[in-house]
């Protein structure tokens, strides 16, 4: 009687430390990514360019996979993070050079971020509806929205582009419902991965956000 009671009360402090990790370290990942985009705005470093920027995060993405279990994971994460952040500065200063009320958009995008994430988060805590099944539906859309996404800047389709900004913004906000269940339910145990998964949505979000609005209110 006391092992089976103490299964279910271990599991949930583990379920809790995971997910105090998570988003501990997330902010903190946020934060960074945050300073090392205005450092490269403040300094107009131009932008590393699509291939480069691939060979950078994919890279980067390995070595914290291989990491997950160590201290030097966090090295990782940071790094990815902080490199993420270097691509973002130059599409924040092409917005505000080329729109006369381009910090506007860039505040929105933000704020519009930050309400998306924080609502769908605290509804997947909440709601009793299982979503694992979107798994293999959110990794199928992810990798065709890639590859259109890559399409649509080699080939310079403009509609193209915000077709895979409005199918991010989606694929983004199931993502982030996925994985905050997959983490409050114990599917999702290492709080480095589970860190980059839920930064990247907010990444994709903040992107896509700001493509769509830049289209739809910009004013040149």
């Amino acid at each position: 009687m006391n092992q089976t009671i103490a299964r279910p009360i271990a599991q949930t402090l583990e379920i809790n430390r995971v997910l105090r990790n998570t988003y501990a370290l997330l902010a903190m990942t946020l934060l960074f990514s945050a300073l090392t985009a205005l450092l490269s705005m403040v300094n107009q470093w131009p932008h590393p360019g699509l291939a480069l920027t691939l060979i950078g995060y994919f890279g980067l993405l390995f070595v914290t996979t291989r990491l997950r279990n160590s201290a030097w994971g966090i090295l990782a994460v940071f790094a990815l993070t902080g490199f993420m952040g270097l691509t973002l500065g130059p599409v924040i200063n092409a917005y505000l050079a080329r729109f006369v009320n381009g910090d506007e958009l860039v505040i929105l995008a933000l704020g519009g971020t930050g309400v998306i994430f924080l609502g769908l988060s605290a509804f997947a805590l909440t709601t009793r509806r299982d979503f694992s099944f979107l798994g293999q539906f959110l990794l199928v859309g992810i990798l065709v929205a890639f590859v259109a996404g890559i399409a649509s800047v080699l080939f310079g389709l403009s509609a193209l582009a915000l077709a895979v900004s409005s199918m991010f913004m989606l694929l983004m906000g199931g993502l982030i419902v996925y994985e905050t269940q997959q983490i409050a339910r114990g599917g999702e145990t290492n709080y480095i991965m589970a860190t980059v998964t839920l930064y990247v949505t907010i990444y994709n979000l903040f992107s896509s956000l700001l493509h769509l609005l830049g289209f739809g209110l910009g004013e040149d």
